[in-house]
């Protein structure tokens, strides 16, 4: 969330679709087609108005996982991992994956941890939050599917997420869609103060720092986490169903500790694993980006919006585009615009 405030800190459709189309119309020929025209012609986006759903789930030990995931497309296509963000969850993407799947791409949509089905393996691990594990667990679920290089793209913590994987294991990352930037953490660069406007968008992190906040997180987790969405996406008019969708993954057992370690580590107020802090200590350095990206902003960014902040960090191929009228949850609430990104880092 308001991660724009400082750069330092800050069954899908698938098989059926993907049958569909091939008859229809050819899959060559559909391969070819516009991200537009294909919504056009199918009527995909507007009809669902972000209600999409999967029609299942699958399951695989990772790491110190086992992780939730929804797969759509062919099995052999090229991968696409997609990730979610604080408080949001796979269904973020459930309007992306088939407009990717239908264009023959293997697209691979995961539970964080803490998140719907994902569950620890151990009671003894550490339920931890900082940047460097959340990335340390997408490239275990790579390992574990056999996926050596895939296109990534994220929001929210799931932009930080696959910007990590970019910058500490390019050799896996084949392009990079970023909403809101490079929002790599740096610990020391968090405890400088800021302008009291931009203080106030931070107005939940201090409310997790405290015993009050982890017990009003825990009692209210659901309307706390719809508050939020209506905050960081003050035009997207999403119903009840929309969010009940994703309010089931927030009951995940390890939810709330997830959530408020990850934001008291951001404030120094707890410490990561030290097992961790190699990597941390590469991404407090700013580390550049070097595959291919495409960077997006919307009306949550503000003042950051034009990408100015943060375009020298990425040294290889890259382009930013600015969403007007969006919010923070840029895959549902503009699936084409995120879609037609991971199509075009591709290229």
């Amino acid at each position: 969330m308001r991660e724009e405030i400082d750069n330092d800190r800050r069954s899908f459709f698938g098989k059926a679709m993907l049958t569909l189309v091939a008859g229809r119309f050819g899959l060559k020929r559909f391969a070819k087609m516009p991200i537009t025209e294909f919504v056009a012609e199918k009527g995909i986006g507007g009809a669902m108005s972000g209600r999409a759903s999967f029609d299942s789930l699958k399951q695989i030990d990772a790491g110190v996982l086992n992780v939730g995931y929804a797969e759509s497309g062919p099995a052999n296509g090229p991968p696409v991992i997609l990730l979610h963000g604080w408080p949001y969850d796979i269904h973020a993407y459930a309007e992306v994956a088939p407009l990717l799947a239908a264009r023959g791409y293997r697209v691979i949509v995961p539970y964080l941890r803490g998140y719907g089905t994902t569950r620890f393996l151990s009671a003894d691990t550490v339920r931890n939050g900082e940047q460097a594990v959340i990335a340390v667990d997408v490239i275990a679920l790579m390992d574990a599917l056999k996926i050596p290089k895939a296109i990534v793209g994220g929001f929210d913590w799931g932009s930080r997420t696959a910007t990590i994987m970019a910058a500490l294991w390019p050799e896996r990352v084949k392009g990079l869609v970023a909403v809101s930037g490079y929002l790599i953490v740096n610990l020391k660069a968090n405890l400088q103060p800021l302008p009291p406007k931009a203080e106030l968008g931070w107005w939940y992190q201090y409310y997790f720092a405290t015993e009050r906040g982890e017990r009003g997180y825990t009692a209210n987790t659901s309307d706390f986490n719809k508050l939020i969405w209506q905050i960081a996406s003050p035009k997207w008019e999403f119903d009840d169903a929309t969010y009940n969708r994703t309010a089931a993954s927030f009951n995940n057992p390890d939810h709330v500790k997830i959530v408020i370690h990850n934001y008291r580590w951001r404030l120094s107020i707890e410490d990561g694993e030290a097992k961790y802090s190699a990597l941390e200590q590469k991404l407090f350095a700013g580390p550049p980006i070097s595959v291919p990206t495409i960077t997006i902003s919307s009306d949550f960014d503000g003042a950051a919006a034009d990408g100015k902040a943060y375009a020298s960090k990425f040294t290889g191929k890259y382009s930013h585009r600015v969403l007007n009228g969006i919010g923070h949850n840029v895959p549902q609430e503009d699936p084409q615009s995120f879609a037609r990104a991971i199509v075009d880092v591709d290229r």
